[in-house]
This record gives structure tokens, C-alpha cells and sequence, in this order.
């Protein structure tokens, strides 16, 4: 049962899980990073049977394989599919930017371009549960970025095959290449490059924990979005709330994994009440009631505080990845959130309406790096480089503050490489 406490906690760990590995997960994935370098393709096709049950053929996803997958999904999927990718383009297209130069009439000219990242690597979860929406998520700000090439890797099931949903996604999206591997084996792939797989510049999306710490571990080679936790969802919600709906709102990320965490805080004891009532009544009815279960007796949390403006600055001090606000005037509350990976505003606006189809991006900062970090975007899909242009006359009119500058420094060859341009002795 969802537990019940009253304002006092303070602390993030307090309230949210904090998730302790129970094998050495960064020496069994360094071991798996070495296995990929050495090996190649070798080492993938022996982890596919290992981790996977599949004995694959090939690690490339066919054309064919494709249009069978689209083929088979139904018309109503594939027409989601499409409504959910025009939101997310329309989204994202704003994020877009371009470079800019400011040209001075003196003749200096500074500037920076905006240029995408060449090639991206996603990654997509299998598992427990596939998710074609991470898929839309993850390559449609890489396409608008502009990014030549666009690689997916994702765990076959036992028989070799990728979910058609997922490969519906991908075609949706305009993913170039899909590769049949997942795990820690994959980033590894991704990061190195095999015979079959190209090596990329960036890796983007959720795994679990040896993904997550397979990413980290490539941090420098390649770049990667962010080391992705449990997933969580806080909702802030008053005395008029629907204690139905908010009971829904918790289930919908505790159904995710044993390790998420739902927390409520509220200022009304009687909806706190009801709520854990309401959680128990809907658990039983999931499909993951096992993990919801879990989930929500090990993580769940309903906090009472004295008023919503405790409860916003709760919120604040713990960033969560999901925060709904849940009260009449929630848009009166934007202006003072400062910490949250999405925020959910108002009594109609479910998490799940931003996994899906509202066009936001789902793949969001966890474990408390809201506060220093941003939901996926274009953003990380490309690079900026500055650049500079100077006239003699306008160097002229510097060079003795390099000089003086650079020699503050102690650095005598900077200084010098300024005033050697003006020097009659050189």
C-alpha cells in the first residue's frame, strides 16, 4: 500500500528511490565494452544468443522485415502513429535554430554555425516492455536537426524478430538503419563500430542499467543525452481533485518498472485518504499489476503539506522527471516551477498525454538532474562552431592588449604571436 506521510521529509532520498545495483554492473559491462571492441560482430552475435535466445543471421534489419512489420500493424496504429509524429514535428521544429554572423563596420566579422551531428545512435528498450513512442521521440529531432545518418539498435526477441510496432515507428520516423542487438553490447557497438554496425557520434535513449551504465562508460568516445533512472512522476494536486484520476496519474509510471516511484502531494488529508484507497481498487485490474505492485509498495509516496505553495517548493527541491499539477489554476503555478523535467497543467492533462501525442518529448532528466538539465531535443542532435575575422587595421588596434593580457598569463608565446605582426625587428 501506497504510504501516507505528513510534511517534514526534505531530501530527495527521502522521497524518491534511490536504486542500489545488486552485482558489479560497471565490471560486467566494461567486460562487454572490451568483449564488442575486440570481437565485432563475433562478440554480438554471441551476446544475441546469450541474453537474447535468438541465433541471428544477420544483425541488419531487412527492407523486407520492414515492410512486413508495417504490413501487419493495423490501420489505426500506423494512423496514431502518423497523428502522434505531427505533433511531435510541429513540437520540436520550433526548437530549430540556425547560426548567426555579426558583421561590424570596422570589418570584424563573428559568427557561429549551427551544424548537425553527423551520425546518432538510438537505442530502444525491448525487455519487459518495447516502446514505438521512444522511437518517434528520439529520431524525429534528429531528422528535423538535419543529422546524415540515423541508426537504431534494439534487442530481438527470441526468435530473431523486432517488434513490428517498433519497426512501424521507426519507419514513421525515418529511421535509416535498424540492427538487431541490445544491451550494454549495443552502446558498445554504437560507440566502436563493428563490421555491420557504424560507429556514431552520439547515443540517445533509455535502457536499463546496463545500458545506462554502458552509456556512461562511453561518455568521451561518443557523445550521449543522459544517464536516464527509474522512471517518476510527482503530482501536486488540492482538496478538489478527482481522486480517481490522480490514482490513475500514479499507476501510469509505477506500471513502468519496480523501481519507479509515484508521489502525491497534496494539502487535503481526505484526498490522500482516498487516493491510496482508489490506487488499491485500480491495481488490481492492471495487465503489470505485478510490477505496479511493487513499485508502488516499495517507492509510493503521499505527502500532506500545509498549502500548494509547500507543495511547489517541494517540487522544486526534489526535479522531478514528471509533475503534474493537478489543481484549478495550474497555469498560475508555471511561472514558479523551476525544477521539473515536463509539467503536466491542470485536471486534463495525464503523463501519458505527453508519452504520446501531445507532442512534447518524452525522454526526460531523472533523478533529481532537472535541475541542471533539459528534456531530448534539437538541441542535442547538433553542434555549434564559432569563428572570427580580422582586418590588419583591426588586430592592430588589440594586439598590445593580447599582449599585455597573455603575459598576465605568463604565456610569453601568446603574447608574442600577436605582436609579431607589428614588430620591425621580425
Amino acid at each position: 500500500m501506497i504510504k501516507i506521510l505528513k510534511d517534514g521529509v526534505n531530501t530527495r532520498e527521502e522521497i524518491f528511490c534511490v536504486v542500489e545495483p545488486k552485482v558489479d554492473v560497471e565490471k560486467i559491462v566494461e567486460d562487454i565494452i572490451e568483449n564488442v571492441k575486440a570481437n565485432g560482430d563475433k562478440a554480438l552475435y554471441e551476446y544475441a544468443l546469450k541474453f537474447d535466445k535468438a541465433q541471428l543471421n544477420a544483425l541488419l534489419v531487412s527492407k523486407e522485415e520492414i515492410e512486413n512489420a508495417v504490413n501487419s500493424c493495423d490501420k489505426e496504429f500506423l494512423s496514431v502513429l502518423e497523428k502522434a509524429k505531427q505533433n511531435i514535428y510541429a513540437f520540436h521544429k520550433k526548437q530549430y535554430r540556425e547560426g548567426f554572423e555579426i558583421r561590424q563596420e570596422n570589418g570584424i566579422i563573428l559568427g557561429q554555425k549551427v551544424i548537425p551531428i553527423e551520425k546518432v545512435g538510438l537505442y530502444v528498450p525491448g525487455g519487459t516492455a518495447s516502446y514505438p513512442s521512444t522511437v518517434l521521440m528520439d529520431a524525429i529531432p534528429a531528422k528535423i536537426a538535419g543529422c546524415k545518418q540515423v541508426v537504431m539498435v534494439t534487442p530481438p526477441d527470441k526468435n530473431g524478430n523486432i517488434n513490428p510496432a517498433i519497426l512501424a515507428s521507426a519507419f514513421v520516423a525515418g529511421v535509416d538503419k535498424i540492427y538487431k542487438v541490445g544491451g550494454a553490447q549495443a552502446i558498445a557497438a554504437l560507440a566502436y563500430g563493428t563490421e555491420s554496425i557504424p560507429k556514431v557520434d552520439k547515443i540517445v535513449g533509455p535502457g536499463n542499467a546496463f545500458v545506462a551504465t554502458a552509456k556512461k562508460q562511453v561518455f568521451g568516445k561518443v557523445s550521449i543525452d543522459m544517464i536516464a533512472g527509474p522512471s517518476e512522476i510527482m503530482v501536486v494536486a488540492d482538496k478538489n481533485s478527482n481522486a480517481k484520476w490522480v490514482a490513475a496519474d500514479l499507476l501510469s509510471q509505477a506500471e513502468h518498472d519496480k523501481l519507479a516511484s509515484a508521489v502525491l502531494i497534496t494539502d487535503s488529508q481526505d484526498l490522500a485518504k482516498n487516493v491510496q484507497k482508489e490506487i488499491e481498487v485500480q491495481l488490481d485490474k492492471l495487465d503489470r499489476k505485478e510490477i505496479a505492485r511493487e513499485s508502488i509498495d516499495q517507492n509510493g509516496k503521499i505527502i500532506i503539506v500545509k498549502d500548494i505553495e509547500s507543495a511547489i517548493e517541494m517540487a522544486n527541491q526534489i526535479a522531478p522527471e514528471h509533475l503534474e499539477l493537478c489543481l484549478d489554476n495550474a497555469y498560475e503555478y508555471l511561472s514558479k516551477i523551476t525544477n521539473a523535467g515536463s509539467v503536466f497543467l491542470g485536471r486534463f492533462c495525464p503523463e501519458a498525454l505527453g508519452d504520446y501525442m501531445a507532442g512534447l518529448n518524452h525522454t526526460l532528466p531523472t533523478s533529481g538532474t532537472a535541475r541542471f538539465s533539459s528534456p531530448l531535443s534539437v538541441d542535442d542532435f547538433i553542434k555549434k562552431t564559432q569563428y572570427v575575422y580580422y582586418t590588419e587595421q583591426n588586430l592592430k588596434e588589440l594586439y598590445l592588449n593580447v599582449d599585455y593580457f597573455a603575459k598576465k598569463e605568463g604565456l610569453s608565446a601568446h603574447a608574442k604571436s600577436a605582436t609579431i605582426r607589428f614588430s620591425e625587428d621580425e
